[in-house]
């Protein structure tokens, strides 16, 4: 079965560059394209890629908030981050927005290939000299793990944002979905939680500017 890769970055030659090198291996498949953020999230979710090959710095939404958005949203897409530099606050952002793996734009063909493998098997990968970074910051940080941002919300979950969004009372929502109005009102505040809002203002705020939500839907 094929790798599915959605590629993400505002240079249409890096892109190009991707998907050549990608081009002469035939596990992979790359299914899309985003120039932009907020387009690759809307993308990611309608074409489900097993892996998001993505630079750090994009318009509107960078990488790494489309990569918050994404274990949220499209939990299954592993994320490769691609970055010019890699300080130590650059290194700490990537680890803090879930993503499994780190690449510099100059890692040679192999590296990319190697990496793109690795995160789909479930595994993180990061260059030596970003892997030392990474420890270096570890220690700093007294042995913790670094928060990884959002937990990902569940299938059901998702479709009670959908439905709160488009300004459905919980009642509806509870017809729609065949479920008890407590249960419909438990995954409400589930969601909440998890995405660290306290009111349903800020949850359909959060969920529209990250394109977590199908807008035609909601008119």
């Amino acid at each position: 079965m094929k790798i599915k890769v959605l590629l993400v970055d505002d240079d249409l030659y890096v892109r190009e560059g991707v998907r050549s090198c990608l081009g002469r291996h035939q596990h992979f498949e790359v299914v899309g394209e985003a120039a932009e953020g907020n387009d690759a999230v809307q993308i990611a979710r309608k074409l489900l890629p097993d892996v998001v090959v993505m630079n750090i710095s994009l318009p509107g939404m960078d990488g790494l908030e489309v990569t918050r958005c994404l274990r949220a949203v499209c939990p299954q897409a592993k994320v490769l981050i691609l970055a010019g530099h890699r300080g130590k606050d650059m290194v700490r952002d990537v680890v803090r927005s879930g993503a499994p793996g780190y690449l510099s734009k100059t890692a040679s063909p192999s590296e990319l290939v190697a990496a793109i493998e690795c995160v789909h098997r479930g595994g993180t990968f990061f260059t030596p000299e970003v892997a030392q970074t990474f420890f270096e910051e570890f220690v700093r940080n007294g042995g913790k793990v670094l928060d990884a941002g959002p937990k990902p919300l569940s299938a059901r979950e998702r479709q009670v944002l959908q439905l709160i969004v488009e300004g459905l009372p919980n009642k509806q929502v509870a017809a729609n979905l065949q479920l008890s109005v407590r249960t419909v009102e438990k995954h409400r505040q589930r969601v909440m939680r998890k995405l660290g809002v306290r009111r349903a203002t800020e949850l359909v705020k959060f969920a529209v500017t990250r394109g977590w939500v199908d807008l035609n839907a909601a008119m």
